[in-house]
C-alpha cells in the first residue's frame, strides 16, 4: 500500500523529534577560554597573532596593560569600531578576567621578518631612538621605558618587539595625530608629538627586525626611573 505523502512528511518529522530527543545537547564549556575565541579572528590562535599581520599579540602582554586597553576601547580613549563593540557593554571584572586569561599565555612568537624595504639610514636612526632617544627634542630611549630588553615592564608597560611593522607604526602614529589616549599622566602622548613620520617609519623598521629574546617576559620594574611621569605604573 503506497503511504501518502503528507503521513510520509509527519513519520519523517516524528522519527527526527524523537532522534534529537535521544542525543544530548552539545555542551559547550563555559571557560573563560572558550569565551576569549572571540578575539581569535583578529589576534590569531590564542591571541598569538602573526609578524604579517596587522593585529597585536595579546599573549603574555602585561595584565594591567591588557586592561587599561579594553576599557579604553569601552571608554573612548581608543577608538576601533570593532572593539569598540565587542568590549562596550563589558564590565571591569569583565575585562581584568580577559586580561588575566591572555597575559597567562606562553605561546612561541611568529619568526621575524626576513627582509625590509627600509634603508641603512632608516635602521640606523631606529636603533638610536630605541637605545638613545633624542635628547635635543625630548625625546626618551625606548629602553628607557620598556625595559633594556624590550619586552616591557609590570604592571602595564608593553614589549615592542614580535609586533607587526604596521601595527606599531599605526599606534604610534595615533600618539602623532591624538586619535589615542590613555589615563593620565599620558606620557605616550607627550612622547608621540615629538616624533616625525620619519621617526616612526625608522624605529618601527628596525624593531620589527629585531629578534624576541629567549626570555619574553616583561621586567618586573623598569631599569631607572622613568624619563617622565606615567599612568602605565599604575596598578
Amino acid at each position: 500500500m503506497k503511504i501518502p505523502r503528507l503521513l510520509q512528511s509527519l513519520l519523517l518529522a516524528a522519527w527526527s523529534l524523537a532522534a534529537s530527543a535521544a542525543t544530548p545537547p552539545m555542551q559547550v564549556p563555559d571557560t573563560i577560554a572558550q569565551r576569549a575565541a572571540a578575539c581569535i579572528a583578529c589576534h590569531g590562535r590564542e591571541g598569538a597573532s602573526t609578524d604579517g599581520g596587522y593585529f597585536p599579540r595579546l599573549s603574555g602582554k602585561p595584565e594591567v596593560y591588557l586592561f587599561n586597553q579594553l576599557r579604553s576601547f569601552r571608554d573612548g580613549r581608543r577608538f576601533n569600531s570593532d572593539m569598540t563593540h565587542m568590549v562596550q557593554h563589558l564590565s571591569d571584572d569583565y575585562l581584568r578576567e580577559l586580561a588575566a586569561y591572555f597575559a597567562g599565555l606562553d605561546l612561541p612568537y611568529p619568526p621575524r621578518p626576513a627582509a625590509t624595504d627600509a634603508t641603512p639610514e632608516m635602521l640606523a636612526r631606529g636603533l638610536a631612538l630605541a637605545f638613545q632617544g633624542d635628547a635635543a627634542r625630548g625625546i626618551p630611549a625606548c629602553v628607557q621605558c620598556h625595559g633594556q630588553a624590550l619586552t616591557g615592564v609590570l604592571p602595564g608597560i608593553p614589549g615592542l618587539l614580535g609586533l607587526p611593522r604596521l601595527y606599531l607604526s599605526s599606534q604610534l602614529g595615533a600618539w602623532l595625530t591624538n586619535d589615542r589616549h590613555a589615563l593620565p599622566p599620558d606620557c605616550m602622548a607627550e612622547v608621540g608629538r615629538k616624533l616625525t613620520t620619519a621617526d616612526i617609519n625608522a624605529v618601527t623598521s628596525w624593531l620589527a627586525l629585531q629578534p624576541v629574546p629567549a626570555d619574553s617576559h616583561p621586567a618586573a620594574t623598569p631599569p631607572a626611573p622613568l624619563p617622565i611621569p606615567c599612568s602605565a605604573l599604575n596598578r
